[in-house]
């Protein structure tokens, strides 16, 4: 498995595990998000962990839709969170993006997604 693939594996499996620090140790000290892609980017590991504090421990599942895309310094990637809604549950597709630095630290991610993409399990 490439270092990318290793990331986004660990980025799933920290944002289904709720474990916050583990979601902010894969970005770079001054990364950026932009979650969804056209909303105000997210500028640093502190306003990082304060954007996930808000996600953690609302997602039951998070789980990759096929492979990864890997190009150079990025990997593209298409998963699928599921969200406890009151008694119900949501599905959330989602593609996200990251560059990585050159120490393997995720440098910039770009989410992919709308309520389109929102559904009821």
């Amino acid at each position: 498995m490439s270092q990318a693939s290793n990331v986004v594996a660990a980025y799933l499996a920290a944002l289904q595990a709720a474990d916050l620090e583990g979601i902010v140790g894969l970005y770079a000290e001054d990364a950026t998000i932009e979650d969804p892609v056209g909303s105000d980017l997210v500028v640093g590991q502190a306003a990082i962990r304060a954007f996930y504090a808000k996600a953690v421990g609302t997602i039951e599942q998070a789980y990759l839709v096929g492979s990864t895309r890997e190009s150079s310094n990025e990997v593209a990637f298409a998963f699928e969170l599921i969200i406890p809604m009151g008694d119900n549950k949501m599905v959330m597709d989602i593609i996200d993006v990251f560059s990585f630095n050159g120490d393997g630290k995720i440098q910039t991610m770009r989410a992919f997604w709308g309520k389109a993409n929102m559904r009821p399990l």
